[in-house]
This record gives structure tokens, sequence and C-alpha cells, in this order.
């Protein structure tokens, strides 16, 4: 079980693989949790997930079709999974476009 959600983590990171970049310093959305939920790549809303309090834009990575990519959804926090859980941490973050940041 442990190893199956290793592996998918591992995927959920390598997988963002979207175009634009982090070409900016964070962007200007302010959301709450509540609000990103509704950023979950469906119905042609965006795709983005938060992590450490970052929004990030997942709606151009192809592995994440429908805001859905390996059991996760987009428009959730999902610091918990990629900060414990994923060999790559972050780092494959910094390839996606920085939209926001959470607030309370």
């Amino acid at each position: 079980m442990v190893i199956t959600l290793l592996l998918v983590v591992g995927f959920l990171i390598v997988g963002c693989s979207g175009g634009g970049g982090n070409d900016t310093a964070e962007g200007d959305l302010e959301l709450t949790l509540e609000e990103l939920a509704q950023y979950n790549g469906k119905d042609g809303n965006p795709a983005y997930v938060a992590v450490d309090g970052v929004v990030y834009d997942v709606s151009e990575s192809s592995r994440w079709a429908d805001g859905e990519h390996n059991g996760f959804e987009a428009g959730n926090d999902l610091t918990e999974e990629i900060k414990n859980v994923s060999p790559h941490g972050t780092s494959t973050l910094s390839r996606m476009p920085v939209v926001g940041k959470i607030v309370e």
C-alpha cells in the first residue's frame, strides 16, 4: 500500500509538465481552500493545486486531464502528499505557473 502510494505521488510529480513555467513572482490571486475547490479542472474551469500555500496552475499539463491525475484531484491542497510521500518533493512544481496564494 505504501509503495503504491509512493508510486502514485511520484507519477503525480513527474507528470506535472505543463508549459509556461514560473515566469513571474507569485500571481495575484488570493484564495481560501474553499475557493480553490472551484478550480478543479472540470466544466471548463482551470486546474489549480496548492502546495505550501502557493497555488499552481496545472491546467496545461496533459497529465491533469479533467482535473485528475493518478487519483489526485485539482482544486485541493496537496502539500502533505507532495512533501511527505513524493521522492521529488516540490521541485517539479517549478515548471508550473504560480497563480496565487492561499489565505485564511
